[in-house]
């Protein structure tokens, strides 16, 4: 009896190996005939999950060894930040008596069909010479495709010394504000301007500037201007004459303004689309205030933008201290600049300004900046990635196709320079 008992104890000892062992073989069997090895441990756990396994450990060590022969997928790379848009110009190119001919050339040498002009030829000039000037631009057959040239059909009466001229730019302005809002950069120049860069060069060099930066020549360091212009009141009768006469004068001298500062410089500028608009508009009193105050100020084109700009805080952050221009002045300094000629020539491309003035008409030195540095041939316009045709430029092509030259270089390292000092503060309406 105690023999039987033994024998059942040890019978039902093995009775569990026996039936796991028998299970195992089973599955392995079937497996091996019909699933692969991976599915069948799979199997095996869900059946005996409560048994240790080392087969897990097993399969996730060979999955991890599998997973470092996979080559991660990179994240992908953002896109570069967006190209800015190209810019454009809004241009005002005035002239007076005996110029139509130096207008015609300096609006030939800066044309460009992304750009917008305004000319003007100020009531001085002979009807016969604002007549013809009108008909050129409607026979022009670039300007009539393009669109972008307009004669100001009623002249106005600049008499340079008086506050004539800031109506006479404040007009232009208006018009192409009114004209089209497509445009970045207003810029007020003479017919004795000439440019010392390609259009290209110009659009490329400004492309990546900030478009709230004004180019406005100031300072608050009047010396004796206070005396002999800020005091004196002088009355200007082409306000209301339609002959051209020198401004006179009126006791008794005015004191110094203290509700604003008052600015001097340059009467050429780079002026914002922004800018413009505040002056125009005026949402603000001061432009007005400052407006009627400049009215009996001798040389008002010279003071009337800086101080405008500099009493405006908001403003005042977006003026740089340079007008692009390359101007050479006697010494001592006469009331006009000198004359250039082809001796300037290289202090005027070392300058890397845009522009230049004054000239005389066709002088050898226009001549000498046509064929060298803006490769425009005689009557044409500049040359530049628009031009098409036979010969070059008297067709319009791809008008967003640039090709700037080594002006543009030149003119870059100019802008880096002068908006460094801006940022910083540097020699800003100060």
């Amino acid at each position: 009896m105690k023999m039987m008992m033994g024998i059942l104890n040890f019978e039902k000892k093995w009775i569990l190996p026996l039936f796991v062992t028998s299970a195992f073989c089973m599955l392995f069997l079937a497996t091996t005939f019909n699933m692969g090895l991976v599915s069948s441990i799979h199997s095996i756990n869900s059946l005996f999950f409560f048994l240790p396994s080392h087969t897990n450990r097993n399969q996730t060590s060979s999955l991890v060894f599998v997973e470092r022969k996979i080559t991660p997928v990179p994240a992908p790379a953002k896109p570069p930040p967006p190209t800015p848009p190209t810019p454009r110009f809004a241009y005002l190119i005035s002239g007076s008596k005996g110029d139509l001919e130096k207008l015609w050339r300096t609006l030939h040498a800066l044309y460009h069909p992304l750009n917008h002009y305004v000319v003007h030829l100020d009531l001085e000039s002979p009807l016969e010479e604002r007549l013809e000037l009108a008909s050129r631009i409607e026979k022009q057959h670039i300007f009539k495709e393009v669109g972008n040239v307009y004669v100001i059909p009623k002249s106005n009466m600049v008499t340079y010394r008086g506050p004539t001229m800031v109506a006479n730019t404040l007009h232009a302005c208006a018009i192409l504000l009114k004209r089209t809002k497509d445009w970045d950069w207003f810029i007020n120049l003479s017919a004795s301007d000439y440019p010392l860069v390609t259009q290209d060069d110009l659009l490329y060099a400004f492309t990546n500037l900030d478009r709230n930066l004004n180019f406005i020549e100031h300072t608050s360091r009047l010396g004796w201007k206070l005396d002999k212009r800020a005091m004196p009141i002088i009355v200007d009768p082409g306000l209301y004459q339609s002959t051209k006469q020198d401004v006179f004068w009126a006791n008794p001298k005015r004191p110094l303004p203290t509700a604003f500062k008052l600015f001097t410089g340059s009467a050429w500028m780079v002026l914002s689309h922004d800018f413009v608009e505040f002056v125009v508009w005026g949402w603000d009193n001061l432009p007005r205030t400052l407006l009627m105050y400049y009215t009996n100020f001798l040389s008002s084109p010279e003071g009337y933008f800086q101080t405008v700009a500099c009493n405006i805080p908001e403003l005042s952050k977006t003026v740089v201290n340079s007008d692009l221009h390359y101007i050479s002045w006697d010494v001592p300094p006469k009331q006009h600049p000198h004359v250039l000629n082809i001796n300037d020539t290289d202090k005027m491309i070392a300058s890397g300004a845009a522009f230049a003035r004054k000239f005389k008409q066709d002088d050898p030195a226009m001549d000498l900046i046509d064929k060298k540095f803006l490769r425009k041939r005689h009557g044409l316009f500049t040359f530049g990635g628009w031009c098409s045709g036979k010969p070059k430029c008297t067709e319009v092509g791809n008008i967003y196709k640039l090709k700037p030259g080594p002006g543009a270089q030149r003119l870059q390292q100019l802008l880096a320079g002068l908006t460094s000092k801006a940022k910083s503060g540097e020699d800003q309406c100060k």
